[in-house]
């Protein structure tokens, strides 16, 4: 099939990808998609919480590496496959490979190797994680304000507070003489945490984390739908199949994810500075 004129061409496919993603990423596709998520995929989810910096680490070392002129060490390490494949990832995947076909059969899709345009979905499909992963990142960062009037940019910092409202909780529970003399005793002697009681209530939210995580995308595919930002990344990731452009350099989303963490990680080391 002979390719329509560019422009032409430009417009018809970016009423294809207004289509496609209305379907899939407005409220009843999203929701249809979550459904995919229960399962074997809520036991993936924390080991990918994990693996993420891991996964950036590669990234950035494999557009370092084509920068420094070893194209194919970085192409090498930029194929790696650090994430578990989830179903809701399969799922969008072939979603994506599906929407590119027929795009293709209609003279409107981009060109390019079946394995260059695999990589490029595969990493569309991560840029989608990393921003269920800021969302999760926003919603902690709220409760730490409503809860401990505070910033906690990730799960780290929110760790210590929490841990130190349960065991106040329980304290007050357990005093001999009741809670409200408890409450004085309390007051004047705050109550002693173990380390171990610090990290086992950050393993249960990592643990609690990483399933919102898998579940954010009912909340940010509808804002990412309405405010064109799904739409607009689609475009991108065609231009760059058409171009045959295979970067290895992560994605901004993956960047600002990976920020929420160093931004925990140093209050967590300030705070420790502090005493």
């Amino acid at each position: 099939m002979h390719p329509a004129p560019l422009r032409s061409r430009l417009s018809r496919r970016d009423a294809q990808l207004r289509r496609f993603v209305a379907r899939r990423y407005g409220i009843r596709g999203t929701l249809a998609l979550h459904r995919h998520a229960f399962g074997a995929d809520l036991l993936r989810a924390p080991v990918n919480v994990l693996l993420a910096p891991v996964a950036l680490i590669a990234q950035i070392a494999a557009a370092m590496l084509g920068r420094l002129g070893a194209a194919r060490a970085g192409a090498r390490i930029g194929g790696w496959r650090i994430f578990l494949a989830s179903d809701m990832s399969r799922h969008i995947h072939r979603d994506l490979t599906a929407l590119i076909a027929d795009l293709q059969g209609q003279g409107l899709g981009p060109d390019a190797p079946p394995a260059l345009i695999d990589r490029a979905l595969r990493t569309h499909v991560e840029t989608r994680n990393a921003v269920a992963e800021i969302t999760t990142s926003l919603i902690v960062l709220v409760s730490g304000f409503l809860l401990f009037q505070r910033a906690t940019p990730g799960l780290i910092s929110l760790a210590g507070p929490l841990a130190q409202m349960r065991a106040h909780e329980a304290a007050l529970r357990d005093f001999a003489l009741g809670e409200t003399l408890g409450a004085a005793w309390y007051w004047a002697f705050p109550v002693e945490l173990s380390p171990l009681y610090v990290v086992a209530t950050g393993v249960g939210l990592a643990l609690i984390g990483s399933v919102v995580t898998t579940f954010a995308g009912v909340i940010a595919d509808p804002v990412q739908t309405w405010t064109g930002i799904h739409r607009r990344r689609l475009s991108r990731l065609m231009a760059r199949i058409e171009a045959q452009a295979d970067s290895a350099a992560p994605a901004p989303e993956q960047l600002m994810a990976r920020m929420g963490d160093l931004a925990d990680t140093l209050s967590l080391i300030w705070r420790s500075w502090r005493g």
